[in-house]
């Protein structure tokens, strides 16, 4: 069995997952994390009994031993100059979407990892949740035909969508969509998309914080052999229910369709003090005792067996690349009120430093 040494960059939600499920692994040989707050970065160091813990990420790029490298840092635009130091220091790099903030940056990121054969993977954890695999399953099957439309509805409560858009600018297209855009072009492969049109609503968003800020977006995709899908995304779910996310999936082919409820009212916690909760309703996921509840964690350890064992990861950076066209094509739809053809004009890429 071959161990590798990993760094994780970030260690907030999603971040912390990560650190603790590799820190249970017997394929880490060593863990090693980075994050600019110290209470947080001595909470996880003692949880996980890193090797190293830094409030410099620079550290993690810069150590000889680590192969591997999580980067779960926010915001969203420092994910771009991190993975590319990552990269041109010759590791492998897992990166939370979005990929890079322009399509340019993207194409470097790809060129680079190409350039120097690591595996380079972007988290889109849902194609790990067990319903949305069964999806996939049952058209590679073709339990319900040729594939012909499609519709994703995903909301989260305004509480966690305030934390996304209080750090960010991106819309609900490229944080909450992009999930469902991966995984319905994933599904509809080879299928390509080629036209795009959306459209965003306003209401307590917008109210709530004074600034342009959108409840939701609805997002329709064309592909090249005629099929499309409707994607809508949203976070401005009053508290109560869900806890964090709430989606439905209808896929229709030729001959069946297949439904997915992931509404997550399965599990109900009705309390004198907090009043209905829905556990477990979150997206990433969460520990319960001894075991993990939803897909972040399998898809942590994924990478991990593909850097150790040399195996294809499961969702490539050109696939993301292109999931990030979509969406940016979504928002200049939105923006122009206007069908947008792709693919979209990219500039060239700068040159990359270093090997």
């Amino acid at each position: 069995m071959r161990q590798v040494e990993v760094g994780v960059i970030g260690t907030g939600w999603c971040g912390g997952i990560r650190a603790e499920t590799l820190a249970r692994q017997a394929l880490v040989k060593a863990l090693h994390i980075a994050e600019i707050r110290p209470d947080r970065l001595d909470e996880v160091a003692k949880a996980t009994g890193a090797a190293t813990a830094t409030e410099d990420w620079h550290a993690i790029s810069r150590h000889g031993s680590i192969a591997a490298v999580y980067i779960s840092a926010t915001p969203e635009d420092t994910h771009y100059p991190m993975a590319r130091e990552c990269l041109l220091a010759g590791k492998h790099v897992f990166l939370e979407k979005p990929i890079a903030m322009e399509l340019a940056q993207a194409d470097e990121l790809l060129a680079i990892a190409k350039r120097n054969h690591l595996k380079f993977t972007i988290g889109y954890s849902q194609r790990f949740n067990a319903k949305y695999a069964y999806v996939r399953k049952s058209i590679r099957e073709g339990a319900i035909g040729r594939p012909v439309s499609a519709l994703v509805s995903r909301h989260l409560t305004r509480s966690l969508g305030k934390k996304i858009s209080g750090r960010t600018k991106l819309s609900p297209a490229a944080m909450e969509c992009t999930h469902d855009l991966d995984f319905l072009l994933w599904c509809f492969e080879p299928a390509k998309p080629v036209r795009v049109y959306s459209q965003i609503n306003y209401g307590a968003m917008r109210e709530a914080s004074g600034g342009d800020v959108p409840d939701n977006q609805w997002i329709t995709v064309t592909l090249d052999n005629g099929a499309s899908f409707v994607v809508g995304g949203g976070w401005s779910l009053p508290p109560g229910y869900p806890n964090a996310c709430t989606t439905w999936i209808e896929m229709i082919g030729s001959d069946g369709s297949v439904f997915l409820d992931d509404s997550h009212r399965d599990v109900v916690l009705n309390t004198m003090r907090q009043g209905m909760q829905l556990p477990m309703s979150s997206m990433p996921g969460e520990p319960v005792e001894h075991a993990y509840a939803g897909p972040m964690a399998a898809e942590t350890l994924h990478f991990l067996d593909a850097v150790a064992n040399d195996k294809p990861v499961l969702v490539t950076p050109e696939h993301a690349r292109m999931v990030m066209e979509v969406y940016m094509a979504a928002d200049l739809s939105a923006e122009r009120n206007e069908i947008v053809t792709l693919p979209l004009p990219a500039a060239k890429p700068r040159a990359a430093a270093g090997r």
